[in-house]
């Protein structure tokens, strides 16, 4: 598969026979892309520590046969969020938004779900031509490219102006490979209008015992004194991958918090990306990833800068162990016009093994003269005084690392601000840290 021939052939089966469709354009412009640029390697720079082409190296249902998935309620239910009883679910199979699996509790004057195509056509089609595919303008590899070239059953959300809704969005993202290997590719576009609030959760899971990819593309636009809270949730199989962008764009003065966790997998990437465009926005990205076997993670960062007076934070930290990788690039970028520009960067890691391997790289590139910015990254070990405290008062050994671990994780954790939301993650790290 990995000289491409397979998605060649696939993307001229799916083609759209409507030339004039906007996700029509999307996707030839994306397909010329992929075929130029081709798959990363570790030649390409932002692919250096992460080697992504094995992946490609089977064959995988990309087909609307993938849409015949045996995904039923009990699967949904097997990964369900606190809460979830009262919040708008949102579940998509194999990459494909499901309306029978999803639940939505809010009004239509509230929050507004549908299928992306139809979007593209109706009432929302001006917003979907000028905000689908933006995240191409700061992603050029062939894996994202990959993604817009099959766009097929996602889903578009807008939440209205001045709504506050009581229920949250989950997404649920399950990828069934019982019967073959599956590369699923979802694609959302959110939308939150002038002084909502969205309080935004995902989660993956695949069922199974074949080889499962996902290539996930969330774009998410704010506008105006709207308040976001987002965290993804990452906690698959080891034989499950996944290459997750997360693009936001601040289009009007608000507010966006976000929390990655990242738990499990076999070879994970995520694009975080912010786009502080407008003057005084305000951006909070924290990210905790606990590795274990040989699970990769990749967390790419990127804030630009593009409006003065904006300030941003980021705060990622990471525990290795066993034969486990993990890699962190975090970039800030300050325009010409972002004066008084305030962009803070930490990445702090544990290595618990000495065949775990981390690789951390901040970055800053700043083309204004009145700013304040700053980056700094550390990599060391368990305190052997804090454990050799806790052994002297009767703890196991064990015990007593997983008591460091946890306390290691506290600040990330503390940054999940829906106290349901955060004893589940809790449990998960509990679960996590207790089986290595």
């Amino acid at each position: 598969m990995n000289d491409l021939t397979y998605f060649k052939e696939q993307f001229k089966q799916s083609q759209s026979v409507n030339a004039d469709d906007s996700i029509a354009v999307v996707r030839k412009n994306n397909f010329d892309a992929f075929n130029k640029i081709g798959l990363p390697t570790f030649h390409t720079e932002e692919w250096k520590y992460t080697g992504i082409s094995n992946l490609f190296d089977r064959e995988y249902n990309l087909t609307s046969a993938v849409l015949e998935s045996t995904v039923t309620v009990a699967d949904v239910d097997a990964i369900r969020l606190p809460g979830h009883k009262t919040a708008n679910e949102l579940v998509f199979v194999n990459g494909h938004f499901n309306t029978a699996l999803s639940n939505i509790r809010s009004s239509e004057t509230e929050l507004t779900v549908q299928p992306l195509t139809e979007a593209a056509q109706g009432t929302y089609k001006t917003i979907v031509a000028a905000h689908l595919n933006k995240s191409s303008t700061y992603i050029k590899d062939g894996v994202h490219a990959l993604n817009g070239a099959f766009i097929a059953g996602g889903v578009f959300v807008y939440l209205h102006k001045g709504k506050l809704p009581e229920h949250p969005l989950y997404i649920y993202h399950i990828l069934d490979g019982r019967a073959e290997h599956i590369l699923a590719q979802p694609r959302s576009l959110v939308y939150v209008d002038e002084s909502s609030t969205l309080k935004l959760t995902e989660v993956y899971a695949s069922v199974g015992t074949s080889d499962t990819f996902c290539n996930e593309v969330m774009e998410l636009v704010v506008e105006k004194n709207a308040y976001v809270e987002y965290y993804k949730i990452q906690n698959d199989r080891a034989n499950a991958s996944q290459v997750s962008t997360t693009h936001i764009t601040q289009i009007g003065r608000s507010y966006v918090h976000t929390v990655t966790i990242t738990l499990s997998g076999n070879i994970v990437r995520n694009n975080m990306n912010l786009v502080l465009d407008a003057p005084g926005n305000e951006a909070h990205l924290y990210g905790l990833y606990l590795l274990k076997g040989k699970t990769h993670a990749d967390n790419h960062t990127l804030i630009d800068n593009r409006q003065a007076n904006c300030f941003s934070n980021q705060f990622y930290k990471g525990i290795a162990a066993d034969f486990s990788t993990a890699v962190f690039n975090g970039r800030i970028m300050v325009q010409p016009d972002a004066q008084k520009t305030n962009a803070y960067q930490s990445n702090k890691n544990i290595l618990l093994s000495d065949n775990a391997t981390i690789n951390t790289k901040p970055q800053l590139e700043i083309f204004a003269d009145d700013v304040k910015c700053s980056h700094g990254c550390t990599v060391g070990q368990l305190d052997e005084e804090a454990l050799f405290y806790l052994r002297a008062r009767g703890i196991p050994k064990a015990e007593a690392e997983v008591l460091l671990l946890q306390a290691y994780a506290t600040d990330i954790l503390d940054q999940i601000k829906s106290e349901p939301l955060r004893k589940y993650v809790e449990k998960l790290i509990y679960k996590h840290l207790s089986l290595q």
